[in-house]
């Protein structure tokens, strides 16, 4: 299905350019950067594109930790995939990008921050994954995915867990407790916010995450207590 062209044609080429595709049917980008909350724009809403950019997703990430980590078990390969399609991946992906400034939002929408908002990142995200699948085939899907997943994809965290499950676990058998996460400050405009997080386990010090969305920082300061307290190897934080 075909939708209008709305875009207005210097974004749209700044945005192919970051993109990496020309699209043959300029309907499509328009399509998948509309929110449902925009209901003025002809372009229609990206909640189908969604649907199927998700898939493909999947499916050339999956064949991208196939074929990167020949002898990793389906185990690890699992904890991977999940890292990488994720919410919080696809995010970041769309933050890299800039996606924030031509997602089309209605004014409800344009308030919301923290994890909703970080949400609508990622799903445009996935419907641009889509729309660039309808337009140009899995080759150009594929393309787009390893342009922005394959440096993912092998970081030394990769087949970590995840780190609020893997703090708790760590908490209950070293000091039979149950982590405790608390919001100090939120800041920043609300499409790119900056969430102060601390978390304390009784019974060793608390430490503080910052990142865009409450989750993403409380997962940055269960990372710094696991990180500190030798559970998991170190590696460098950068926010």
């Amino acid at each position: 299905m075909t939708k209008t062209q709305t875009l207005p044609q210097a974004d749209r080429v700044r945005l192919e350019a970051v993109i990496g595709h020309e699209f043959a049917e300029k309907g499509r980008l328009d399509w998948a950067l509309t929110h449902a909350s925009a209901r003025t724009h002809k372009a229609g809403n990206y909640e189908r594109l969604e649907f199927l950019g998700d898939r493909v997703l999947g499916l050339c990430i999956a064949e991208l930790l196939f074929q990167t980590f020949s002898t990793a078990t389906e185990g690890e390969l699992s904890v991977r995939l999940n890292q990488l399609v994720s919410a919080e991946t696809c995010a970041e992906v769309a933050d890299e990008m800039q996606l924030h400034l031509f997602i089309r939002t209605g004014a409800d929408v344009k308030k919301l921050t923290g994890k909703r908002m970080l949400n609508v990142r990622a799903d445009v995200v996935e419907s641009l994954i889509a729309a660039l699948y309808l337009d140009g085939g899995l080759e150009v899907a594929r393309k787009f995915i390893l342009r922005y997943w394959e440096s993912r994809a092998v970081r030394p965290d990769g087949a970590r867990r995840d780190a609020k499950t893997e703090l708790q676990e760590w908490a209950h058998a070293k000091f039979g407790v149950t982590p405790v996460y608390r919001v100090d400050d939120r800041s920043g405009p609300d499409h790119d916010p900056r969430f102060t997080v601390t978390v304390e386990v009784a019974g060793t010090a608390p430490e503080t995450g910052i990142d865009r969305s409450k989750r993403a920082a409380e997962q940055v300061a269960a990372t710094r207590i696991l990180e500190r307290e030798g559970v998991w190897q170190l590696q460098s934080i950068q926010k």
